[in-house]
C-alpha cells in the first residue's frame, strides 16, 4: 500500500513509525530537514522536503499513486488544502487532522468529502471520549464499547482483594462465567493468556463481557468499594480538557484549574456556568487542599508537560483521590508512569494513530484500539459472507497464537465465544492481538 503522511509531528511520527514496522511504503513530507533527516535514518521510509499543500512536493511524494494520504500537521487548514490538493491529484483516500470538532457532524462530514476530504480526525476529541470513558468508573483503567455497548472491554488493575489471583484460567472456565479474559499486561510483558496462564498481582487485566455482568466483574477483581466518580477536578485547559468537560455527565461537578489568567476567561464563556475555572497552578498542593482535592473522587491531568502530568497524579493518590488520569504524550514514559501507579494513561498519538490504522485494512472493520499500557491491539471486524471465519467452528480456524477472538455481537445482542462457536456471516466479532498482528488477522475476515 503506498501511503503519503503530510506533517511530521507528535501524531506524523509516531504514525509513520507504525506502518513502516508492516513493510508499507511510506512517503513523510515535512519542512524541518533536521526531522526528517533523523527519521529517515532510523525508519524503513520515502522522506520529501517541502510544503503538504505544494503541488510539486505532493507530486514528488508520487501522489498520483497514494492508496492513503494522511495530513496530520499542525494546522487544521493546511490538512484540509492538503487533501483537496492530493485527491485532485489522484490519491485515492485522503485523512484530514482537524482541531474544530464541528467538522465532524454528519452534514458537515458530507460537505468535505465533496471537496475531497474522504475522513476528518480530532485527536483531541478522540482523547476527550476515553477519558469521559474511563473517568466514568472509578475502578476500570480502560474502558471500552463494541456495537453501541453490546459488548463491552474492561482494563482493571487487580489488587490483593480480588477473587481470581493465582488460579488457572482454565479452572475459572470450568464454570461457566461471563466473561473472557483476552490481555494481561505484566511488568513490561503483555500476554495473550491460554488456559494455563494464572491473574497475577498488580497484573492489568482486560476482560469482555456484556453490560449486564459489569458488576460481577466489579466484584471478582475487589473493587466493590471504590467510590462513584460524582467530583472531578482538571488540570490544564487546553483542547483534551475543554472536550472532556463538555462531555462529563451533568452530575459530576467539575473544576478546571488554569494557570494562564486569560485563557480562563476564554474558558468561563465557552463552558457552562456549572463548570468552575480557577485561575492557578495545578501543582500547588495549597491550592489543591483548598479546592477540596481530598473530598474529589477523580483527578486529570492534561497539561502540554508528560512529567508534569505524571507528577501531579501521583501527588492527587497520595493526597487520597481513588481515580486519575494523565496525558502522557512522551510514549518512553508510558511504562514509568505505570509503573508508578497513577491510574489511566491517554495518550493522543496511540489513539490517532488507531482511529487511522483501520483505514487501511481491506476486511470491514468499525473499530480499532490500541490498548495504552499494552502492546496489544484490539479490532472489530464485521463477517463478510464466506470468510474464512465462517467455514470453521474457532478452535479449528488456526488464528494466529499471539491472537484471541474475546467476543462477538449477533443481532445486537454480545455473545462470548468458545471454542465450538461457530461464527456467521454478519456478526461483529471482536479480535485481540499484539501490536502489529491485525493485518495477519484480517485475512481471515475477507
Amino acid at each position: 500500500m503506498n501511503i503519503v503522511v503530510a506533517g511530521a509531528g507528535a501524531v506524523g511520527t509516531h504514525l509513520a513509525r507504525l506502518l513502516s514496522d508492516e513493510k508499507q511504503n511510506i512517503t513523510l513530507i515535512d519542512g524541518d530537514e533536521e526531522k526528517l533527516s533523523l527519521l529517515g535514518a532510523n525508519l524503513d521510509l520515502l522522506t520529501v522536503l517541502g510544503s503538504a499543500t505544494s503541488i510539486e512536493s505532493l507530486k514528488e511524494a508520487g501522489i498520483s499513486k497514494t492508496d492513503l494520504f494522511i495530513a496530520v500537521t499542525p494546522d487544521e487548514s493546511r490538512n484540509i488544502t492538503a487533501c483537496m490538493l492530493a485527491t485532485n491529484l489522484g490519491a485515492i483516500k485522503t485523512v484530514a487532522r482537524i482541531n474544530n470538532y464541528e467538522y465532524l457532524f454528519p452534514d458537515n462530514r458530507a460537505f468535505f468529502k465533496k471537496l475531497g476530504v474522504d475522513e476528518l480526525i480530532c485527536p483531541e476529541m478522540l482523547a476527550a471520549r476515553e477519558i469521559v470513558s474511563s473517568v466514568k468508573m472509578s475502578w476500570v483503567r480502560q474502558w471500552w464499547e463494541f456495537s453501541e455497548g453490546a459488548l463491552v472491554l474492561i482494563g482493571v488493575k487487580i489488587r490483593k482483594d480480588a477473587e481470581i489471583l493465582n488460579t488457572p484460567l482454565k479452572e475459572l472456565s470450568e464454570e461457566e462465567i461471563p466473561y473472557y479474559v483476552v490481555t494481561i499486561k505484566r511488568g513490561n510483558k503483555t500476554i495473550i493468556p491460554r488456559g494455563d496462564e494464572t491473574i497475577q498481582l498488580y497484573d492489568i487485566v482486560y476482560f469482555t463481557t456484556t453490560r449486564r455482568y459489569i458488576p460481577y466483574i466489579r466484584k471478582i477483581t475487589g473493587k466493590e468499594d471504590y467510590p462513584d466518580v460524582k467530583s472531578v477536578i482538571i488540570m490544564g485547559g487546553g483542547r483534551i480538557a475543554q472536550k472532556t468537560a463538555e462531555q462529563l455527565p451533568d452530575y459530576m461537578r467539575i473544576k478546571i484549574i488554569e494557570n494562564d489568567f486569560d485563557h480562563c476567561n476564554l474558558l468561563t464563556e465557552l463552558l457552562d456556568s456549572k463548570i468552575m475555572i480557577i485561575n492557578g497552578d495545578g501543582r500547588d498542593l495549597e491550592l489543591l487542599e483548598e479546592e477540596g482535592i481530598k473530598h474529589t473522587d477523580a483527578f486529570i491531568a492534561l497539561t502540554e508537560n508528560s512529567e508534569t502530568n505524571i507528577l501531579a497524579c501521583l501527588a492527587a493518590k497520595r493526597m487520597g483521590v481513588e481515580k486519575s488520569v494523565a496525558e502522557v504524550e512522551n510514549i518512553d514514559y508510558i511504562g514509568m508512569a505505570e509503573s508508578l501507579d497513577i491510574g489511566t494513561i491517554i495518550n493522543k498519538k496511540k489513539i490517532a494513530a488507531s482511529y487511522i490504522y483501520q483505514m487501511m485494512l481491506d476486511a470491514d472493520v468499525s473499530n480499532v484500539k490500541c490498548l495504552t499500557l499494552a502492546d496489544a491491539d484490539v479490532a472489530e471486524f464485521t463477517v463478510k459472507k464466506d470468510s474464512k471465519v465462517t467455514k470453521h467452528k474457532v478452535k479449528d480456524l488456526g488464528l494466529p497464537k499471539e491472537s484471541i477472538i474475546g467476543g462477538l455481537v449477533r443481532e445486537g445482542k454480545g455473545i462470548l465465544v468458545t471454542g465450538d462457536t461457530q461464527i456467521q456471516p454478519g456478526d461483529h466479532v471482536v479480535v485481540f492481538c499484539l501490536s502489529m498482528m491485525i493485518k495477519k488477522i484480517e485475512r481471515f475476515f475477507n
